[in-house]
Parts: C-alpha cells; structure tokens; sequence
C-alpha cells in the first residue's frame, strides 16, 4: 500500500513539473478556491427591475528607476556587474538601493524598499526574488503595506538560485559566473526552498532533472556548459551554468528576462525604450493569455493568470490600486437578501497563510482578512439601488425612474450626529426623501417605506415612517440647504459598543476583490426592533427648524439616507464645515467624525476576535482550516 501512495505521489510531482516546465502552471489568487460565480450587477436599463413599493405622491417606489539601463554598466568581461549598489533607491528611508539584501519593489510605484524598513510580515526571504507582489504604503489607498507571494516555475527558481550564487561569489571576490548542477545549484535550492517559493518542496529528485531542462530550454536566459574545455578539468562538476545578464540589480518581480537578455546582445536602448512606452501606454499581456483556465470565470480578471512573473507595469495596477475614493469601479450591489463588505488583507494574520498555493481545494478562512474603511464618509457605491448615479467624487446622486436609495457608508448606533444636504436640481415631478435609515432598509423603496428608515419629503414637507405619511413642516426645493439632526442613545450595552468584524462570514470573490458576504435576516431583525426612549430624530431648512419629526425611534445603527423620485439631484455635507448649522443645539458632532470612530472600533473588534480565537491563527498558518470555519 505504501509503494502505491508513493507512485501517486511521485506521479502528481512529475505532472506539476512538466507544467512548470512550460509555464503553464497556474497561478492560484488567494480566494481562488472558494470563488462564487457573481452575475453582473444590475445597469439602469434593465427592463427586469422590480417595481417599488406605491407611494401616495402617486408615484411607484511614474517612477523611471530601473526602467532605463547605461550600457556601461558592464565591465566587458564577462558581462560582470561593476557596481551593482550605485543604484539610487527610494525607499522610506531614503537611503540608496543595496540589491545584494533583501529588497522589495511596490508593483504600483516601481520604487524599491529595504525589508528592515518594511512594517508587514514578508516572512523567509533572499535577495533576488522575483515571484511575489508588493504595494508600499504610500501607494495604497488604506495606507498600509501588502505583500503576497506567487507560486515560482522552474525557470524562476533557477534564476533567482543562480542570481544569489553570482551575488555571492562577487562578495567573495572570486571570478566565477557559472555553477554547477550538483555541487552549487541544487544544494543551493535545496537549502532555500521555502524561501525562493511558496511550493510544497519535493519528495522525489524528479525536479533535478527537470531544471535542467527548463535552462536548456530557456538559452536566451541561461548559459550552459555540458563540457570542460580541455581534457585537465574533470565532468563530475558538469554541467555548468549562469545567467545570460550578468546585471543583477534588474532582477525583480517585473522584469521579463526573456527580453532582456536580446539587450546584452547589443540592442539595449531601443528594447528599453519601447518595453518603457508600452507600459506607459497600457499594454498588457492579458489579451495572449485569453484561453488560461481562469480567464473563462466571471468576475475575474485575466491578469491574475499570469504565472511566469512577467507582468507589465499597467498588469500590476490594474491588480492593486483603487479609484481615488478607494473603492473597486466594479462591485457586487446589496441586494437579493444578501449585503457585501469590501476586504484587505489583515496585515496582523501569519503572512504564510497568504502563500497562494495555501488553500489549494479549500475554502480560504476569512478570519485573514479584515473589512477595508475609508478614510472620509461617502455615499456608498455597492449599498445603493443599481439605477442610482453616484457622482465621481460621491458627494452627490441623481435619481432615476421611480424612488430608490442610497446610503453613506459610515454609520452609527450612539451619539447626536448632523449633515447637511443641499438640493442641487428638483424639475418639475420629481420628488426626494431625506433622512436616516438601518442597514436593512429597502434600497428599492422610498427612504421612510418600512420600519428601518425615516424620512422627510420635499413634496408638501411630510415625513414618513412605515410608509406612514404625516404632515410636519415645509417643502423644500432646489436651492434648499436642510439640515438632519438625530439623537441616539449616549450609551449602549457593552455587546454593542464594538461593530461586526465579519470574520465568521463566507469569503466572496467579485472582479480580482475579495468581499465578506452577509445575509440579511430582515424579518427576525423587524421583529426584534424596540423603541428607544429619549432619541430623537429632527429636520432643518436654510438653518430654520422645522421641529422634531420622530421620537423614540427603533433601536439600531443609522446612516445617512437619501432617496430619489425621477431626475432630480442632491449633495451631500457630512461636514464638520456647514452653511447651516444648527442654532438651537449644540451637543452635535458632524457625520465626518465617523470615519476615525470607525477604525478605532474595527480595530478593537479586530484585536479582540485575535485574542478569541489565536488558534484558529495558527491553524492558518499551517495551511489547517481553522475549527470555526
């Protein structure tokens, strides 16, 4: 039995090499194997959308380091490097590149960081390495760092050993540029295989053969000696091997050494050159690689296909940075029972439990991610009705067709908070609702429709609840600037005081992001809604009161709610600067607050769940699912 499992597993090994061997072997993202097969959201024009609720209007509801090469930056003899350390660097430091220690390269900016000045886990790494993906600080909307490692063919592997050994050998002063198979270079492997890629390290001595295969095979990369020159030396060391660039300091995630090595040959300038336009201009390698096993899912992005390390500068942005408001153009909406929360990798997980071969065939624990906050409040994008249009700098929306809303993306349960709206155009048979509304609230109805939300109308100034009207001040109109005032308890049960981290939820992935999926229990919620005495809910217009317009409203978390009949449009000020802050009252804080509230709570919600469940961490980081998934 134990010579049959052996075969197997001798068998499975042979198989992956030969993929590796060709470059085919894919790469697998980190949520890959748990993937949900997202529909695309819902555009404004289609003829499917449910009619809304009846309402009584009468209505229905550039860094150039490293991209530019000096010839002279061979010696000639041998293509060895004459200073491989001269090359100015940018990391946070500010101090100058030292290639020879481990160095980093954001795939955002392309500028370069010494791992003693980087604040994530990288784990075990060497100088040299070429298979991982890295996003600085400063290039990351969160502000915070991202490392990840990707799985390295055998071609990568070679390279990255035979970089190392010729950095050595420089160092010792010896003038050797080529290795042998068996002394240097599988000994070299064997030692630093965790360290060089994320691969389960082999069983069997099948790979020794097969790297030499994908060096023969790889010249314009590889030089090969089978031989000794003459009959004095012995062939127990060969064969011999190096690298065709002897230019290590170009070594990194993004360098393509199948076109580099035609530049030592004597067109360097012009390959540079246009390698630099066609990646300033947008080229990518996605479109070749269009038949790739995952290019046929929905929701994924062909980029991430690429296992060979040789993606472009526009393949990595496209794969890492955010629009400006930090939040992905293309997302799943709230909706069919279900709300989603955009992710990040939690930089406070094992940083090995994001090696990509990891959760091969297993579904990847959500505990190692954590929900991504913005720094400022804005209208959300995904927790709105899809026909809604969202200004770019989300700070306005205009209405379409019958009422449906959107809500802002911060909330609170706690405190008296305050923002303002402004009714940029209201033509003639439009209408709007403003107000504040709990997560549940029904995103195709109008703001006010059920028992989550409250809301006064611009039509004949009456507020609503429940789908309630009553008559309770003025209309309002474009030009308007109304205030909304609410008052929730000054404390809470201790239960309460920190938000959901969402750990414990299932882990969606939707176009290259990863998303927290959770299920809307709207009835069981409706029906364990209490009153809370002593809260409040009141409006404003041009800096006048128009009263209270709610009392003892539902117990719960509220956000900023606006909802749109037709064409019209509004802006929203969540502050702490307003044209018209209230006069009568003074114990307020501006919705703006929220945004820094939120991450220190997530961040507490977050420290404690560690604390909790610190074995289900280390589980992790073995590669074990956790026992509460």
């Amino acid at each position: 039995m134990a010579d049959v499992d052996s075969k197997e597993s001798s068998a499975t090994e042979v198989e992956e090499e030969v993929a590796m061997e060709t470059c085919v072997t894919d790469s697998f993202d980190v949520a890959e194997s748990q993937e949900v097969e997202m529909q695309e959201t819902v555009s404004p024009s289609d003829k499917d959308l449910s009619a809304p609720p009846s309402d009584d209007d009468g209505t229905t509801t550039d860094n150039k380091e490293n991209l530019s090469v000096d010839s002279s930056s061979t010696n000639g003899e041998g293509g060895k490097p004459k200073d491989i350390l001269g090359r100015k660097g940018d990391c946070y430091c500010g101090k100058q590149r030292d290639p020879n220690n481990i160095e980093l390269q954001c795939s955002v900016c392309l500028k370069w960081y010494h791992k003693q000045c980087i604040t994530c886990n990288v784990g075990n790494c060497i100088p040299y390495m070429m298979t991982y993906t890295f996003c600085c600080k400063d290039c990351n909307p969160t502000k915070s760092e991202v490392y990840s490692r990707r799985m390295a063919n055998f071609s990568q592997l070679c390279h990255m050993a035979l970089a190392n050994l010729t950095a050595q050998s420089l160092q010792e002063g010896t003038d050797k540029s080529l290795f042998s198979k068996e002394k240097d270079l599988i000994p070299f492997i064997n030692q630093n295989w965790e360290a060089l890629t994320p691969m389960q390290r082999r069983t069997t001595t099948t790979w020794q053969a097969t790297i030499v295969k994908a060096m023969t095979k790889d010249s314009d990369i590889f030089v090969c000696k089978e031989k000794p020159d003459n009959g004095g030396e012995t062939e127990e060391e060969y064969p011999l091997f190096g690298l065709v660039d002897q230019d290590l300091a170009k070594i990194s995630p993004n360098y393509d050494p199948s076109k580099q090595s035609t530049n030592v040959k004597g067109d360097l300038s012009q390959k540079l050159n246009s390698s630099l336009s066609s990646s300033l201009n947008g080229s990518s390698l996605s479109s070749s690689l269009g038949k790739s096993r995952g290019a046929k899912r929905k929701g994924l992005d062909s980029s991430q296909n690429i296992t060979s390390g040789k993606k472009t500068r526009n393949d990595m942005i496209t794969a890492q940075k955010l629009p400006p408001h930090g939040y992905p153009l293309e997302h799943p909406f709230n909706k069919d029972g279900y709300r989603y929360i955009l992710t990040q990798q939690d930089p406070h997980a094992p940083s090995s439990a994001f090696e990509e071969d990891m959760w091969i065939g297993k579904p990847i624990p959500a505990l190692l991610y954590r929900m991504a906050l913005g720094r400022e409040p804005y209208l959300a994008l995904h927790d709105r009705a899809p026909q809604l249009k969202i200004s770019e700098n989300r700070l306005s929306v205009t209405g379409e067709k019958g009422y449906s809303m959107v809500r802002a993306t911060h909330g609170t349960n706690r405190g008296s908070w305050f923002f303002e709206i402004t009714v940029e155009d209201m033509p003639e048979g439009t209408a709007t609702r403003i107000g504040w509304s709990q997560p549940l609230g029904n995103l195709q109805a109008p703001l006010g429709y059920d028992k989550f939300s409250y809301s006064w109308r611009s039509r004949k100034g009456t507020r609503f609840h429940q789908s309630i009207g009553k008559h309770y001040g003025e209309g309002y109109k474009t030009g308007d600037v109304l205030g909304l005032y609410i008052k929730l308890p000054s404390q809470v049960p201790p239960d309460q005081l920190l938000p959901l981290t969402y750990k414990d939820r299932a882990l969606i992935k939707f176009k290259s992001h990863l998303y927290f999926e959770e299920k809307d229990l709207v009835q069981e919620t409706e029906n364990a809604l209490t009153p809370c005495k002593g809260t409040k809910i009141a409006f404003y217009k041009n800096g006048e009161s128009q009263g209270v317009a709610f009392e003892d409203i539902f117990e719960g978390t509220y956000y900023p709610a606006i909802s749109l009949h037709k064409s019209c449009t509004v802006s929203i000020n969540f502050g702490p600067n307003f044209k018209h802050p209230p006069k009568d009252i003074d114990d307020f804080l501006p919705v703006s607050e929220l945004a820094h509230r939120a991450m220190v709570e997530q961040s507490l919600a977050n420290l404690v769940y560690h604390v909790q469940h610190e074995q289900d961490f280390i589980d992790a980081s073995k590669g074990l699912l956790p026992q509460s998934c």
